[in-house]
């Protein structure tokens, strides 16, 4: 495997997923396979999980890591061609880039969206740069438009805690005092679009999703509505995709605040979420706080599946 940014990139999705558990059963059964290997991890946003799960499961098979947070203690990078550099951006990311290529063998790279350009955001403009010019396999720490290192976990926790063959899965939009990406809800949608689940994707008007990650999902306006019946109940903000309002926030009605009440019209599910959340917000206290929230589960899970994405890339070394 050369690239991961999204579902297919996993090839059959329920081979990985039980490569995945038995990874977790033995984190060092691989350790030979990252022998006088690196992982750079290359950062333009900040990150905990992400950070420290990927990090642990380079060190799990072996590998030396190195972390590489730009714009703190590194040259501040242009991204754009044909910029009079005459700024404060004092080194061109085509020159990072292969330079950057030349000290590892594998590449993780974290790069937000900036809702300043809807089509440079949805092209991936950075990744792609990193993938392109590298000359090394690189994988998404959270992209523009994807997080698929967290969607993957989120399937793997899934597997792990539900009690039927077909659950139903709702990925609720909820509100947030910030503008956020749709990165994580559209890898959500990715995964559990290719998974055996009965999807549903609930949010309010105004709010939809790029058609490539919703893929004919179901989409239930009524939020009450979607939760009926759930086992697994997916708590996230996102900006507006749609034009003319891309990156901006419609609503931050309290209402899609995932509550007590809420999860009480699911079959006892479970509220899921992929950190850091906003409590009271997102979601309230007693929930996040119950027997049913797999937060923490699911957040420990990011080391797995990381380790799952790198192991295969070291094999295709």
């Amino acid at each position: 495997m050369r690239t991961y940014t999204n579902v297919k990139d996993l090839g059959n999705l329920d081979e990985a997923v039980k490569e995945a558990l038995e990874i977790k059963k033995n984190r060092f059964a691989y350790k030979n396979l990252g022998e006088n290997k690196t992982l750079l991890m290359v950062f333009f946003n900040s990150s905990l999980r992400t950070r420290l799960s990927t990090q642990k499961a380079g060190m799990n098979l072996g590998m030396n890591t190195i972390v590489l947070d730009i714009n703190q203690g590194a040259w501040k990078l242009e991204t754009e061609r044909g910029v009079i550099m005459d700024g404060d951006k004092t080194e061109h990311i085509l020159e990072a880039i292969p330079v950057m290529g030349s000290y590892c063998d594998i590449i993780g790279v974290r790069a937000f969206a900036q809702f300043e350009n809807k089509e440079d955001d949805y092209n991936e403009k950075i990744l792609n740069q990193f993938i392109k010019y590298s000359g090394r396999p690189v994988f998404s720490m959270e992209a523009a438009t994807g997080h698929p290192l967290q969607a993957f976990a989120d399937l793997i926790t899934i597997e792990e805690y539900k009690k039927k063959d077909r659950p139903k899965v709702v990925l609720t939009w909820a509100p947030h005092p910030k503008a956020l990406p749709q990165a994580v809800p559209n890898s959500f949608a990715d995964f559990m679009n290719e998974a055996n689940v009965e999807f549903v994707i609930t949010h309010p008007k105004g709010y939809e999703l790029d058609e490539k990650f919703v893929r004919g999902a179901k989409v239930e306006y009524d939020q009450n509505k979607a939760l009926e019946g759930a086992d697994f109940v997916y708590a996230k903000n996102w900006a507006a995709y749609t034009d003319p309002n891309y990156g901006q926030i419609l609503s931050k009605d309290r209402a899609w605040t995932v509550s007590s009440e809420k999860m009480a019209l699911t079959d006892n599910g479970f509220f899921m979420h992929c950190l850091p959340v906003r409590r009271n917000m997102i979601v309230t206290d007693d929930v996040i706080e119950s027997p049913q929230s797999i937060v923490i589960p699911e957040a420990a899970n990011r080391e797995i599946s990381a380790q799952t994405v790198i192991k295969r890339m070291l094999e295709s070394l």
